[in-house]
This record gives C-alpha cells, sequence and structure tokens, in this order.
C-alpha cells in the first residue's frame, strides 16, 4: 500500500507546485498592470509644437511691449530732466532782470545830462563826472550779463528794435537805422529793452 500512496502525494506536490506557479504568475502581472496603469495616470501632457510656438511668439510680443513702454518712459523722463534743468537756469539767468530793467532810466538821465552839458566849457568838470558815472554804471551792467543796443547805423532788426518813425532820405540805404531815440539794453540772449529808432524809407 505504501508504493500506491507515493504517486498520489507526488502528484499533490506538482499540482500545489503548479497552482502556486500560477497564482505568482497571476500576481506579477497584476503588479504589472498596476505599475502600467499608475504610470498612465501619473503622466502629463506635454503641449504640441505649434502651442509652445505661439505661446512663444505672444511672450515676444510682451516682451516687446514693455520694452516700448520702457523706452518711451525713459524718454518723457529725460525731456522732464531737461525742461526742469532749462527753467532752474533760466531762472537763475534771468533772476534779476526786473531790478535791472528799473535801473536802465537812470542810464537815459546820465546821458541826457552829458547832451546837455557838451558845448559848455563851464560844465567841464560836471560832464566828466557825469561820464565816469556813466563808464560805471555800463560797466556794472556789463558784468551782469547786460549788453547796450546802439544800432545806429545798422540795418533794422524787429528783434531788437522798435521803429517809431521812418523818413525818406538818400543817404543810406532802405530800411537802415537813421537815428536812435533811445538805447535799447539785452540781458544775455533776451532782450530787456528795444531801441527806439527811425528807420530810413
Amino acid at each position: 500500500m505504501g508504493d500506491r500512496q507515493e504517486p498520489i502525494a507526488e502528484n499533490s506536490t506538482q499540482a500545489e507546485q503548479e497552482n502556486n506557479k500560477w497564482q505568482s504568475f497571476q500576481q506579477e502581472q497584476q503588479v504589472i498592470q498596476d505599475s502600467e496603469e499608475g504610470k498612465s495616470a501619473g503622466s502629463l501632457e506635454h503641449p504640441s509644437y505649434e502651442e509652445l510656438e505661439e505661446k512663444l511668439t505672444t511672450m515676444e510680443q510682451k516682451a516687446q511691449e514693455n520694452w516700448d513702454k520702457f523706452l518711451r518712459a525713459q524718454a518723457e523722463l529725460d525731456n522732464v530732466r531737461r525742461r526742469a534743468e532749462k527753467d532752474v537756469n533760466n531762472a537763475y539767468k534771468y533772476a534779476q532782470d526786473k531790478l535791472l530793467n528799473a535801473l536802465l532810466p537812470i542810464v537815459d538821465s546820465l546821458e541826457r545830462a552829458i547832451e546837455s552839458c557838451q558845448g559848455n566849457e563851464a560844465d567841464k568838470v560836471i560832464l566828466e563826472g557825469i561820464e565816469l558815472t556813466l563808464k560805471l554804471f555800463l560797466d556794472t551792467l556789463e558784468k551782469q550779463g547786460i549788453k547796450q543796443l546802439n544800432p545806429k547805423g545798422e540795418m533794422f532788426d524787429p528783434n531788437f528794435h522798435e521803429a517809431i518813425s521812418m523818413q525818406e532820405t538818400q543817404e543810406v540805404d532802405s530800411s537802415c537805422v537813421l537815428n536812435v531815440i533811445q538805447k535799447g539794453y539785452k540781458l544775455h540772449d533776451r532782450v530787456l529793452r528795444p531801441a527806439l529808432v527811425v528807420v530810413a524809407k
């Protein structure tokens, strides 16, 4: 009886081994399937080349727009800075124009006094004193940037001269200044007072 039982036990062992192998195979297949499903679930979708190119084009356009805005803002800032510097320089340069303009009638009075004293020997000493005073006054004004305009014999310039009358003459060309009624003055490049003149016609 023992000889007959051995084949049964051997067959039983083989069946168990086959069953174990089958279960192991199924487990391995399940693990592989789960792994593939996990990879599929966790994978990211990559955009296409066209989408990437479109996004790049959009970003380049935005970058160019921002750069243009920056350049415009920089230009405006430079303009504001230049205007501010010019205003400050002009304020400093012409700060005393009202005071200096108020002093011009004094020069006119000194010049008229010199004209009235000329030809009179008794007033010679007074004339010399007035002339020295006038010279000192004009030198002081010149140091402040004031230049006298005495355009007799020059061509009429409406930027610096004011014609009060016209006179026919053959001595000089037309539009030439025949006589200066009142001398003009300018502070640097700005006219404080135009010269009052008679113009040839």
